[in-house]
C-alpha cells in the first residue's frame, strides 16, 4: 500500500510541477499559434488559469481528459521499462545509492511544494483573480487575465 501511495504522490508532484510551469508561461502571454477548433477560435483568446475551462467547449475539455487517460494507459504499459532505463542512466552517470536517494528525495519535495503552489494559485485566482498575490505585496502586481 505504501508503494502505491508513494507512486501516486510522485505522479501528482510531477503533474503539479508542469501545472505551475504552464501557469507561469501562459500568464507571461505565451500561447500556441493558430486555432483550437474548426470555428477558428484562437489559442491567444483563451485566458490563463481556471478561467480557460469557461472558454473552452465541453467537448474540448472532454477530449483533453480523454487524451490524459490515454497517456496514463500508455505509461502503465511501459512503466517498468522506463524505470529500468532511468536506473541504467543513473548508473552510467556514476551515481551511487546515496546520490540516487538524494535526487529522489529532491524530486519528492519539489513535487510536494508544487502541489501546494498550484493549489494556492487556484485558490487565489478564485478569491480575487490575483493568483500572484506575493507580487502585489512586493509592489509588482501582475495584471492577471486582463482583457479576457
Amino acid at each position: 500500500r505504501f508503494d502505491r501511495l508513494r507512486t501516486v504522490e510522485i505522479k501528482h508532484g510531477r503533474i503539479s510541477m508542469l501545472a505551475i510551469l504552464g501557469h507561469l508561461v501562459t500568464t507571461a502571454g505565451v500561447r500556441l499559434p493558430g486555432a483550437y477548433d474548426l470555428a477558428g477560435d484562437q489559442f491567444a483568446d483563451v485566458p490563463t488559469g481556471l478561467a480557460a475551462f469557461g472558454k473552452l467547449p465541453a467537448a474540448g475539455v472532454a477530449q483533453i481528459v480523454g487524451f490524459i487517460g490515454l497517456i496514463e494507459l500508455g505509461f502503465a504499459q511501459i512503466k517498468d521499462e522506463l524505470e529500468a532505463d532511468c536506473e541504467a542512466r543513473m548508473d552510467s552517470a556514476g551515481w551511487d545509492a546515496a546520490k540516487k536517494d538524494s535526487k529522489r528525495a529532491i524530486e519528492l519535495n519539489n513535487g510536494r511544494a508544487a502541489q501546494m503552489g498550484i493549489l494556492a494559485l487556484m485558490v487565489h485566482e478564485k478569491l480575487d483573480n490575483n493568483p500572484y498575490i506575493i507580487n502585489s505585496l512586493l509592489g509588482a502586481p501582475v495584471d492577471f487575465n486582463a482583457g479576457f
